[in-house]
């Protein structure tokens, strides 16, 4: 009987992170992320101020969507460039800054790849965005690399087992997700945190936080998110009537799993863990 060695057996591909980002990009521009994203704009102040931004230091928001976190730290008399891979979420941005009287740089850019210099920014940040990058780890490093020494990484993130995270779970039973590609959520958990920042730290403070997502009906919230977030739209798009079908219901036997209104409104908690990184 032969037998099979390590170094014979065959090995897994190793997933196209390059295939995947474009696709991202691809779901994230369609839709508009702003009308759910702008609904979570106490994370942002939430997180500011867990970072204990001064006036004047110079603040980068990675992967800033419709920049909840830009705002909040403009808000604080910081120096704020907003970045953000999908060109449409940064104009909402630029609007938002604009009719709230502040003033803030917006640049397109890469989490995975930031154009600028090693230690550039006094504070970084993210909020729901950095989690979606497909190269975990190259993200983490650069966020690390762009940020001066003693300064803050403030970051929030979905986790597995919230509403959020169980939602990303529960879309990927009928649409299970490129071979390789590793679970946003894993952000969310204090491990990976841990794992991804530790040798470029001296603090990692973690802890969980809650943000409640409030609609008039839970099948409200799903006609909102499969009309204007962009990997539930195209979910909905690649499964199909039947397959929506079964998505729908399975996502609001979810929402009656988490829903604490009492009434036939939608009150449903969603956990984040908040991560404060002190760099070294």
């Amino acid at each position: 009987m032969s037998t099979l060695t390590t170094s014979s057996r065959p090995q897994a591909a190793a997933p196209d992170l390059k295939a995947m980002k474009a696709k991202q990009q691809i779901a994230w521009s369609s839709g508009d992320y702003a009308v759910v994203g702008v609904t979570l704009q106490i994370v942002g102040e939430t997180l500011a101020e867990a970072m204990d931004l001064r006036a004047g230091q110079s603040v980068l928001d990675v992967a800033a969507g419709n920049g909840n976190f830009t705002l909040a730290a403009a808000r604080r008399g910081c120096a704020v460039t907003s970045t953000d891979y999908v060109e449409s979420l940064l104009k909402h941005g630029h609007q938002r800054a604009a009719a709230d009287g502040l003033s803030v740089g917006f640049q397109v850019a890469d989490a995975e790849d930031l154009p600028f210099d090693d230690a550039s920014f006094d504070a970084v940040a993210s909020t729901f965005g950095a989690m979606f990058t497909p190269d975990h780890g190259r993200t983490a490093s650069e966020m690390l690399r762009v940020c001066k020494h003693g300064g803050r990484i403030g970051l929030a993130n979905w986790t597995p087992d919230g509403f959020i995270g169980q939602m990303f779970k529960t879309i990927g039973k009928h649409l299970p997700p490129p071979a390789g590609a590793r679970s946003p959520a894993l952000w969310g958990t204090q491990d990976w945190t841990e794992t991804a920042f530790r040798a470029g730290a001296s603090a990692v403070v973690a802890q969980t936080r809650h943000f409640t997502f409030r609609y008039r009906t839970p099948q409200h919230f799903l006609e909102v998110f499969r009309t204007y977030y962009g990997p539930m739209l195209k979910a909905f798009e690649a499964l199909g009537a039947e397959g929506g079908k079964a998505l729908t219901q399975d996502i609001l036997d979810l929402i009656g799993k988490f829903n604490r209104s009492g009434d036939a409104t939608m009150v449903v908690p969603s956990e984040y863990l908040e991560a404060i990184i002190t760099r070294r």
